[in-house]
């Protein structure tokens, strides 16, 4: 809840507009191999270009390597990014193909990283053994070897010398107790859930909600976890404050965050002393009616884990309490058309979709149509 609200009342993170181009092949064109090879030199050299104009190093895997391009970059990213993509799986075989895609072996490299905290055990800038690993998580040498190796199959740590583990970039981010929360949450909860449903892989008629508020530690995991959204572009928190122009019309916003009391609990710590009253917490369950009135409700990643019958509950609530004038903001991922975005966003999103249905029974919806007064109608 915020005091008082932009007139927008619609937000979708950023990441969806970098709408790819189509080239038509004409019949005289070279084969496709060769295209993409040409389209991929150009862009890279472009890329390329555009990070030294602007001071920023080139990609590697190394520690300190920067972890995200700079938003300029981003329409050259898309196209480096698909067309790598597509030659690399035209040069695979079909099968091959598929069991790269499956992945499910990945997770359980993965959720060794997580379970044991293994990245917290390499030291920043430096290399540990295998063996010394081995003695910190109480497993075998062997498996430890064999798990980490599969592990940087996929760029996550490097074995510099032999018998010796590294940091990468990637591995880095695993020493952040909200992304290795992440990291568990999906390999204890999530990889479970992919084919079954979080109810049915549980035994339990109960909503994973119902489930977890009755396991603090489980719970936690998802709670810690969202925070890692912060590395997916367009979901940080903190663009939230970039998608309106708050301080052109709203100088001293006041708000009340809303959300369950173990959820809040010790939040207050984390607002910054130079916002003293201006920000408040109070427990609150989604399906009821707000305590306090407000100009602007905003609903962030809410409905994407809920089925339309409580979404539209959700919504019903704030009717008691709507002011003239009032707006409700909600900030959710909306899946476009096919080919409306690069390929390999498509598939991320997709991907979130799944999950979302798979642990949650919730759904990312699609824009069906804009009605005469400009209002989204979604599916």
């Amino acid at each position: 809840m915020l005091h008082p609200g932009p007139t927008a009342v619609c937000s979708i993170p950023p990441a969806v507009f970098h709408v790819r181009a189509t080239t038509v092949a004409s019949p005289k064109s070279s084969p496709r191999i060769i295209e993409l090879a040409a389209k991929i030199s150009a862009s890279v050299t472009e890329l390329q270009e555009l990070l030294s104009a602007q001071g920023v190093p080139s990609p590697s895997f190394d520690e300190d390597s920067p972890g995200r391009l700079p938003p300029s970059a981003f329409h050259l990213q898309d196209a480096v990014l698909d067309a790598t993509a597509e030659l690399h799986e035209l040069l695979m075989e079909p099968v091959p193909l598929t069991f790269k895609f499956s992945a499910t072996t990945n997770m359980i490299s993965l959720d060794a990283l997580g379970r044991f905290h293994i990245a917290d055990i390499v030291p920043p800038g430096g290399q540990v053994s295998f063996g010394h690993i081995a003695e910190k998580t109480g497993l075998e040498e062997q498996i430890v070897r064999r798990l980490l190796r599969h592990a940087m199959s996929m760029r996550i740590l490097k074995e510099p010398e032999p018998g010796m583990v590294a940091h990468t970039k990637i591995s880095k981010y695993f020493t952040f107790p909200y992304v290795n929360a992440w990291l568990s949450f999906g390999a204890q909860e999530g990889w479970l859930a992919a084919t079954r449903g979080f109810s049915l892989v549980n035994n339990t008629d109960k909503s994973i909600f119902e489930v977890l508020g009755t396991d603090h530690d489980r719970a936690m995991r998802l709670a810690q976890g969202i925070k890692a959204h912060d590395f997916f572009p367009g979901y940080a928190a903190a663009e939230v404050s970039q998608l309106y122009d708050w301080a052109k019309n709203f100088h001293k916003l006041k708000l009340i965050v809303q959300d369950m009391d173990k959820a809040i609990a010790g939040a207050e710590a984390d607002v910054p002393n130079e916002l003293p009253g201006r920000v408040e917490f109070k427990a609150h369950g989604l399906f009821d009616a707000p305590a306090l009135q407000a100009d602007v409700y905003l609903f962030r990643s809410v409905f994407q884990i809920w089925t339309d019958k409580y979404a539209v509950k959700i919504l019903k609530a704030q009717i008691p309490v709507l002011q003239p004038g009032a707006k409700i903001l909600i900030q959710d991922l909306v899946m476009l058309k096919p080919g409306d975005i690069p390929l390999w966003r498509d598939r991320e999103f997709r991907s979130m979709d799944l999950n979302a249905g798979a642990s949650f029974n919730g759904r990312n919806r699609a824009i069906f149509a804009i009605d005469p007064k400009g209002l989204l109608k979604l599916i």
